[in-house]
């Protein structure tokens, strides 16, 4: 492909206070994470960045990556066709993480029988998972248009805050369009800007197969439609990594005898949006780290977080619709106790046995260790070059950047300190230098690696002789 882009220095998106008028304070601290990617066009390392986006994009989606996936290439399509239905009222979905065991079980009570209705296992699980994914999906949202055609997110104009950002960092909007030869509005691309991968890709494999409902159904058709019509909707960041990350973390914390699969989970839904052809390796990389850092911030009691009517579709474990009820959590930890009360005391009567015990029975796809840690860090970077040097060879120090991070493990491992967990989310963090690592707060997130740490972080908990036998 032959293209034009501006060449210059590449400015670091670093978060600056700016005026809150109609987006919300995270929706803001969310597109200023985000924003580093406008700014590929801006460099040379950036765009080689863009470039090796598109050519991984295309090599996962058909097939060619040979990635160290759980099932072959056929079944993992498969997957990947349910997967585009999202479970985000009870995270039926994700729930295959906890393993052939308790996965089952929690799956027997958390249905979707249609796209529109659902229960849940416990009135305290429907709270935290309706809330806590109300928050990340918001952050989002709030990057789809922002980023494909700012500043006029779509229709709606965006705030005076927001509207500084895409200057103040050196971006473009429509950065993928623009550097994939379909800009917005062009033949074969969006209305709007970010073209996804089956709009820009020279070719795209499309399968037929079921969908989460057991239907008869295409790849295309969750893509162009009629099941999910993607076709004017911006790429970047992907909404279904944001929800995979957010709720497969809860129930980690939740259950946290299956953190990693859990986490393993998360990576191979995330991926599996690209195996279909939704989305570039950049969309779940942004994707991924807006989950973490939402959920690490409300495992903090942040204020910007808590306190806030949020839309809860279920607030209890009876068959429940879709409606504009909302729901307040002033203390996130509260809520999440009283989550992992109710759920433990569910699947421990339904087992038969102690959770640890019925979470290590497992028969499934996630009963190998080696090989959830060769998908997770499959998609750690996905092999994307180094765009910001200053952060490649360096560890960096989480505690003193994104304190608040160490939250995802002592929530499930409460042995541990917050130093502690921050230390070993520093020790086990990933590649540094990728496009969201700009030496930022929220860059830290793009490079944490949760499948690692969490296996420290569970072997310390052990040492220490933590509680777990009464689970």
């Amino acid at each position: 492909m032959s293209r034009t882009l501006r060449s210059g220095a590449l400015a670091l998106c670093i978060l600056t206070p700016l005026p809150v008028l109609a987006q919300s304070a995270t929706n803001l601290t969310a597109l200023w994470g985000l924003a580093p990617v406008s700014a590929l066009s801006a460099s040379q390392d950036g765009r080689a960045a863009l470039d090796a986006n598109l050519k991984v994009t295309g090599e996962i989606q058909s097939g060619a990556a040979r990635q160290p996936l759980l099932l072959s290439l056929p079944e993992q399509r498969q997957l990947a066709l349910r997967d585009a239905f999202i479970t985000d009222g009870n995270a039926a979905e994700l729930a295959d993480g906890l393993g052939s065991t308790l996965g089952a079980l929690y799956q027997t009570k958390a249905r979707y029988p249609d796209s529109r209705t659902f229960t849940n296992v416990a009135p305290s699980v429907a709270q935290l998972l309706g809330y806590t994914n109300n928050v990340a999906k918001s952050d989002s949202n709030a990057g789809k248009y922002f980023f494909a055609n700012a500043p006029t997110n779509g229709k709606a104009a965006v705030t005076e805050a927001a509207a500084g950002i895409l200057t103040e960092c050196g971006g473009v909007a429509d950065v993928f369009g623009k550097a994939y030869e379909r800009p917005a509005g062009s033949q074969g691309s969006d209305a709007y800007g970010n073209a996804r991968p089956f709009q820009t890709l020279p070719q795209l494999f499309a399968y037929r197969g079921d969908d989460y409902f057991g239907r008869g159904s295409h790849s295309l058709d969750w893509l162009h439609g009629p099941n999910q019509n993607l076709t004017d909707s911006p790429s970047y960041p992907s909404g279904h990594t944001t929800y995979g990350y957010t709720e497969a973390l809860i129930l980690a914390i939740l259950v946290p005898e299956r953190y990693q699969q859990m986490i393993a989970r998360a990576a191979e839904y995330g991926n599996n949006r690209i195996v279909l052809g939704a989305h570039y390796a950049m969309d779940v990389l942004g994707g991924r780290a807006v989950a973490l850092h939402a959920v690490a911030h409300l495992l903090a009691n942040d204020p910007a977080y808590v306190g806030q009517a949020r839309r809860n579709p279920a607030v209890d474990n009876q068959m429940s619709r879709a409606t504009d009820e909302a729901v307040t959590l002033t203390d996130y930890q509260a809520a999440l106790e009283a989550a992992r009360v109710e759920l433990t005391a569910f699947l421990r009567d339904g087992c038969g046995s102690t959770v640890t015990a019925c979470a290590a029975a497992d028969t499934g796809r996630f009963r190998e260790p080696a090989a959830n840690a060769a998908l997770y860090q499959a998609t750690q970077t996905y092999g994307l070059p180094i765009v910001h040097p200053s952060t490649a060879n360096i560890p960096e120090d989480v505690g003193r950047l994104a304190p608040e991070a160490g939250h995802l493990l002592t929530a499930a491992f409460p042995a541990l300190s917050l130093d502690e967990a921050n230390a070993i989310l520093t020790q086990t963090q990933g590649p540094g230098g990728g496009f969201l690592d700009d030496g930022s707060a929220f860059g830290v997130y793009a490079r944490l690696n949760l499948y690692a740490a969490a296996g420290k972080a569970a072997t310390l908990a052990a040492q220490r002789g933590a509680p777990r036998a009464a689970r």
